[in-house]
């Protein structure tokens, strides 16, 4: 007989567990603490487009659903680079259009609350907070947030899969000894705006890729809807010159965005009202270990490894964990003694390594899209791995379009390269040269 399974958290990551869980016969019962926002209006600004790729395909396609996920996406194929100067450049982000999809976190997430529902042995219960795990018989306590009332639920299993600041990951800490903890956050915060679409219900920017006003200490970007608009996100730090804590008047607010992001600047009309409506957050980088206890607990998604959001991989290292959860189930047929230390053993690494390639692509959208000789750079690779590709996969090849290439082997081979790259772009004449024999052989020798 199959075990039955809770799982508190009915995000992106809770539900498309619930269904592999309950395509293998789990009996699946999901708790999430927020009403259910199929039955509500969205509010805008707190959250941001998220980017589907490779590793988030997979995911889906392991269920059956990604022909449902890709009606609500938009193919990006490169980033659109807006400099200040009102200048711009196209840069493709990988060959014979590979292309990652924006998508808007609410829409996905009811689309996959909507999939699990429609699984026979799956029940999403909604408004019930988290408040206690009691870790030696798995009885899970619930406060009802309308009522307040409190109920129980037990099973032989249980999941964590309740976000960054997770309840459930709290009460498993308070019982455990030896929990390692650490959250950090960067200096920058985000608020989200809108650029609206057209008179005619048109795309204002080109609609097929991810725009990006990169400006040193800062940026925007913006990623597409599919009724035609485009959810932007400012990212700027708190404090300083250039900072959310120096936006306080509308005057300041449309005096920096004139400055900074003319060419958007022209296309959001509601710009002073989003800003002062949309909330201003902040983005927190989470590690803990370990991620399962008594092989009957496990943590997963962002309750596990909750990463800054700058690689577009959150949802995709999460969609992950359900896949290799799911081969392991297979592997060792549900024998979860094996299971869950295999998954803390795979997945805990990888988790970590996308946290610090996020982080770090952060200050490479940030600082570097608008440099010359980055751009120069990534064309050198972009060129040796096509003459080579079993020799050279991009850094973010390996991280985006290269799903069996684990993240924690991405980080490790990206650091090789980039120390190749810092020698390659410190030869005389670079600018005039990279296209020569000799450099693709000075980077074939460094390999060697």
């Amino acid at each position: 007989m199959k075990k039955s399974v809770t799982i508190v958290g009915a995000g992106l990551v809770g539900s498309l567990l619930s269904i592999y869980l309950s395509k293998r016969g789990y009996k699946v019962n999901v708790f999430e603490r927020r009403p259910d926002m199929r039955l509500e209006t969205m509010s805008a600004g707190r959250s941001i487009n998220l980017a589907l790729s490779d590793r988030g395909w997979r995911g889906l396609e392991g269920v059956g659903i990604a022909d449902d996920i890709k009606k609500i996406s938009i193919p990006m194929y490169g980033r659109f680079i807006h400099h200040k100067d009102g200048t711009n450049a196209y840069q493709p982000y990988g060959k014979d259009n590979q292309a990652i999809y924006s998508v808007s976190r609410a829409d996905i997430n009811m689309k996959l609350m909507d999939l699990a529902e429609q699984q026979e042995n799956v029940n999403i219960q909604f408004n019930k907070k988290c408040t206690l795990i009691n870790r030696k018989d798995l009885a899970i306590t619930f406060e009802d947030n309308l009522t307040k009332e409190t109920s129980n639920s037990s099973a032989d299993l249980l999941f964590g899969a309740d976000g960054a600041f997770a309840s459930s990951r709290l009460s498993i800490q308070l019982q455990s000894d030896r929990f390692e903890y650490n959250q950090h956050y960067i200096d920058c915060g985000y608020k989200e705006l809108i650029i609206p679409a057209g008179k005619n219900g048109e795309f204002l920017l080109d609609k097929n890729a991810l725009h990006i006003w990169p400006r040193g200490s800062f940026m925007m970007i913006a990623l597409p809807n599919p009724d035609g608009n485009f959810t932007c996100t400012l990212f700027l730090p708190f404090e300083g010159e250039k900072s959310f804590s120096n936006l306080k008047t509308d005057k300041q607010v449309e005096d920096f965005f004139k400055s900074e992001f003319s060419d958007a600047f022209t296309l959001m009309p509601t710009l002073i009202s989003d800003f002062k409506t949309n909330a201003t957050a902040s983005l927190v980088t989470v590690k803990c270990a370990p991620w399962v206890f008594d092989n009957k607990i496990g943590l997963i998604g962002d309750a596990a490894h909750a990463i800054v959001p700058f690689y577009g991989q959150g949802m995709n290292c999460g969609f992950e964990d359900c896949v290799v959860l799911n081969e392991l189930i297979e592997k060792h047929n549900d024998d979860w003694d094996i299971i869950f230390p295999e998954y803390e053993q795979l997945r805990k690494p990888d988790g970590d390594a996308i946290a610090d390639l996020a982080i770090a692509n952060f200050v490479e959208m940030r600082d570097k899209t608008a440099d010359p000789k980055f751009i120069l750079q990534k064309k050198i690779e972009a060129k040796f791995s096509q003459h080579y590709p079993d020799k050279w996969i991009p850094l973010y090849s390996m991280v985006t379009y290269s799903p069996h290439i684990r993240y924690s082997t991405a980080l490790k081979e990206g650091q090789k390269q980039q120390k190749i790259m810092d020698e390659i772009m410190a030869l005389n004449d670079i600018e005039s040269i990279w296209e020569s024999d000799e450099i693709e052989s000075e980077i074939l020798k460094r390999i060697s």
